[in-house]
């Protein structure tokens, strides 16, 4: 009888401790979000990150690719940063030789004050630049810009993680090749440097 007292009594005292130390705080959940109003997007700072996947269709050539684009960018002012991606792919098409793929493309990027809260904001960012392809064995380069929108949310005072969605264009130098364009749609990151 002795044994089973002093059992559920070590029991009782250790689910006492348990229950103080949550009180106390001791037991903390992970932060989903950070409230940083405007303070990454002031002029002075750099963002550094990009789409780590990227996926998108092409309805010309009933294609599927997938990309990684890390980007940098400055803060010429408030709010606008102008930057570079440099991007790989991979594309798969339906009846049709696979494609890996690069591009250089100058950005720049708005972050609109409508509709901004404490712990995100919309922006737009708008591309132009080079394209590069390699299929069976020939290579091309091509113009290519794009138009995105997307939404930042901060997951601490200097990460937010990105979804974007936009429109694709390519046109190839060569005479024989033919303009490609379609939705995409990526996500990833950025982490502000700065003040």
């Amino acid at each position: 009888m002795k044994k089973i007292t002093l059992i559920t009594a070590l029991l009782l005292a250790g689910m006492t401790v348990a229950h103080a130390q949550k009180g106390n705080k001791l037991v903390e959940t992970p932060k989903l979000s950070e409230k940083v109003g405007d303070t990454p997007i002031k002029k002075g700072n750099w963002i550094v990150g990009g789409a780590l996947g990227s996926t998108g269709y092409s309805f010309e050539e009933e294609s599927f690719n997938i990309n990684v684009t890390p980007r940098a960018g400055y803060f010429i002012s408030d709010g606008i940063a102008i930057g570079l991606e440099i991007g790989t792919g991979f594309q798969t098409v339906k009846d049709g030789d696979n494609i890996w793929s690069y591009k250089v493309m100058p950005f720049a990027r708005y972050y609109f004050p409508e509709g901004a809260s404490a712990t995100g904001r919309f922006f737009g960012q708008g591309a132009v630049g080079i394209s590069g392809a390699e299929i069976a064995g020939e290579s091309n380069t091509s113009f290519a810009f794009n138009i995105n929108a997307g939404y930042s949310h901060f997951v601490s005072r200097n990460v937010a993680l990105e979804a974007i969605v936009g429109y694709n264009y390519s046109k190839s130098n060569q005479a024989s090749a033919t303009a490609h364009n379609g939705l995409g749609l990526s996500l990833g990151f950025q982490i502000f440097l700065g003040k």
